[in-house]
């Protein structure tokens, strides 16, 4: 079966229904609580976009390869509108939860709050609605259980498919896909990337249904380059090269030091400042500016804080929202929202993971509003959130990518230049990257920018619970489903070997522990399948006892230390009470038998040993202990702390609804859940405000 392609730059647009080209849709450039700035605009549809609501009409899946900020997003709504139009469900998928938040509050403002529900594992609002936002994980998760939700859906719409490429997260992305039921159409949105026929192809080898390519490569909004070298502002890589990297003003007199390279360049400071002045003259804020470190957004924010960027009307209005955001948080009191307000009042933010959410979400209200001139901001900002800005920033081209610092690819490059540019507002965007000569090679910047974007690679990786929930319908029938794989799809025949051995090989681990027995999945079995990514540790101490003894903040403890992943070089804490430091030891005992089996099985990655880093503070927080004092007796992030204590309250609410989980485990969970699941921690009394 032959997958429908079509490429807009080659392609006449017909007619759909009754409209042509010139058809309008209504589309609102900001969020609906922000009453007093909607700017109500119609604009034409673009042709990659006219394209894909005839497919949508035809209840045809497709898959969307387009620029960031081309408009992808006013596709997945036709599709939705037109399916709750037939009471049909729809399900959206996104890879991060504050993306799925901020289409939760769209979503409400767009097709009402009855229609619009959420879940992520942390947070379950409306269960039942229409439209249901999902983590991928979460409609990885539900479609083993069978329910009447997948059953009634009729689209799913996968935002951001290129994360499929992600380390760690991508084999859920795969999975979903491949797992998600033919009759259901697929809607799945990407960044620009090479390889989109190819990952089509594979989605509908995998369903048997065709499913149509549309691929845009024009912008609504063009771009427009400038790099900051030397202290001097160029306008293409032609002058930065000869004037920034090699002009001869750069080097040292020593000719030994001339022939070691742009090293021993006498790199002139960029200086902040008269980047801001530049774009204040040139009229080009608002503007992000992506730095990839979280101390650093914050020392640039400070840095340039003596400057003013708004009105006396514009900063009256901004302290009043920000003061009337804080109360309705409950963050007035709190000292992080106090530190950053002289910046709010200036028209500047910062905003990066280790901030509490709440006061993010103040952040990103505000700079939709268009009160904050300029943001400071690590690389998640770009993930799919709503927040364009006429000018996009680079404090430098090189990020840490898992294992070491290395040059931004091209797709991550445009994955954030594309933030610039502001359509039905700007007719040009404008990226200004700034560069010191010593730290990246010239080429390496030629790459960056006008190279192809990476084609996404398979991940592929199914945890143990996925082959569980597998084996449970197909029995040992599920080694024909790696051949369905977008690995098996993309790889060489040895690689294919590979693939089918590390499943077959978790198979029989799985057997030899009696998760499985004589063809079926024995008790423990049937409770690892619900618990993904922890499913052996967990499992094994369940089915030898030893939650019986720990009472709701002991039991957190343990969570916390299956979840918690330190930083790179952050050793292990260097003093524990006598009580954790038992229970630690319990736990890796269990890690090394789980781990010799595994080596025996030539099973790899092996599964994550345990890590008591937080184990004072999430005992603290389950004891009732202030926020505020437990996040200053530990050296991580306000926002890092939130966020694994609601991984915590995630992985508790697993256990309360695992199979054959004993009734004393479901009370004690429910029970600990409770007491984590507060203040700032509740996500969900964060969504309801």
């Amino acid at each position: 079966m032959r997958a429908v392609y079509y490429t807009s730059a080659f392609k006449s647009i017909p007619r759909i229904g009754n409209r042509t080209i010139s058809s309008f849709l209504k589309y609102r450039l900001f969020p609906a609580e922000n009453k007093d700035i909607l700017v109500p605009m119609e604009f034409r549809l673009d042709s990659f976009q006219q394209q894909a609501v005839e497919w949508i009409d035809k209840d045809h899946s497709l898959l969307i390869s387009a620029p960031t900020g081309s408009g992808k997003t006013l596709i997945a709504e036709k599709a939705i509108e037109k399916a709750l139009s037939r009471g049909a469900s729809v399900i959206y998928t996104a890879p991060i939860k504050a993306l799925s938040n901020q289409k939760f509050r769209d979503f409400q403002a767009r097709f009402g709050p009855d229609k619009v529900g959420i879940l992520t594992g942390d947070v379950s609002i409306n269960a039942g609605a229409p439209l249901l936002i999902m983590t991928t994980e979460i409609y990885r998760n539900s479609l083993f259980e069978n329910s009447e939700r997948i059953k009634r859906t009729h689209w799913v719409i996968f935002d951001e498919v290129h994360y499929m490429d992600d380390y760690e997260r991508g084999t859920v992305w795969e999975e979903a896909i491949l797992f998600t039921p033919p009759e259901i159409r697929i809607l799945a949105l990407s960044a620009t990337i090479p390889n989109v026929r190819e990952l089509a192809t594979w989605m509908q080898t995998a369903h048997d249904r065709p499913v149509a390519v549309i691929e845009e490569t024009k912008r609504p909004v063009p771009l427009h380059f400038f790099y900051q070298c030397q202290g001097h502002f160029f306008t293409n890589l032609k002058s930065l090269r000869k004037d920034g990297y090699y002009s001869r003003d750069n080097w040292e007199l020593s000719p030994r030091e001339r022939r070691r390279g742009f090293r021993q360049m006498r790199a002139k400071p960029n200086r902040l400042s008269e980047l801001l002045d530049h774009l204040i003259r040139e009229d080009r804020l608002p503007a992000i500016y992506f730095a990839f470190s979280r101390k650093r957004t914050a020392h640039l924010a400070w840095e340039i804080a003596h400057y003013d960027l708004l009105s006396k009307n514009e900063r009256s209005r901004v302290t009043e929202l920000f003061d009337e955001l804080c109360k309705k948080y409950d963050l007035a009191e709190e000292r992080s929202a106090q530190d950053i307000r002289p910046l709010v009042e200036q028209g500047i933010a910062y905003h990066h993971a280790g901030m509490l959410p709440t006061l993010k979400e103040v952040i990103e209200r505000l700079f939709t509003s268009r009160l904050i001139k300029l943001i400071f901001t690590t690389e998640t900002f770009a993930l799919g959130i709503n927040m364009p800005a006429r000018t996009v920033i680079f404090d430098e081209l090189e990020k840490f990518y898992g294992t070491g610092f290395r040059a931004l690819t091209t797709r991550d490059f445009y994955q954030m230049a594309g933030r610039a540019g502001r359509r039905g507002m700007d007719k040009e965007g404008f990226v200004y990257c700034r560069i010191l000569p010593h730290d990246i090679p010239f080429p390496q910047v030629e790459r960056i920018i006008f190279g192809k974007p990476e084609p996404v690679r398979s991940q592929f990786n199914a945890a143990y619970a996925t082959i569980l929930n597998l084996y449970r319908d197909l029995g040992d029938e599920l080694l024909e489903i790696y051949p369905k794989s977008f690995h098996y799809f993309q790889s060489s025949r040895r690689m294919r070997d590979d693939g089918f051995d590390l499943i077959r090989n978790k198979l029989n681990l799985l057997k030899d522990l009696r998760y499985i027995e004589d063809g079926k999945l024995t008790g423990k079995g049937e409770f690892a399948s619900s618990i993904f990514g922890y499913e052996l540790l967990l499992t094994e101490m369940y089915q030898d006892k030893v939650f019986e003894g720990f009472d709701e903040a002991r039991l957190n403890v343990f969570l916390m230390g299956l979840i918690f992943e330190p930083r790179k070089g952050i050793d292990e804490p260097p003093k524990l009470s006598h009580q954790n430091e038992k229970l630690l030891k319990l736990i890796q005992h269990y890690h090394r038998l789980i781990h010799k089996k595994e080596q025996t099985f030539r099973i790899r990655p092996y599964t994550k040993p345990p890590h008591f880093h937080l184990a004072k503070a999430v005992e603290a927080w389950t004891r009732g202990e202030p926020f505020d004092k437990v996040a200053r007796d530990t050296t991580e992030d306000e926002g890092t702390l939130v966020r694994y204590f609601r991984m915590v309250t995630q992985l508790l609410r697993e256990i309360m609804h695992a199979p054959h989980a004993s009734e004393d485990l479901r009370k004690k969970a429910a029970k600990a859940r409770g007491l984590i699941d507060r203040d700032v921690v509740d996500a969900e009394k964060q969504l309801r405000v």
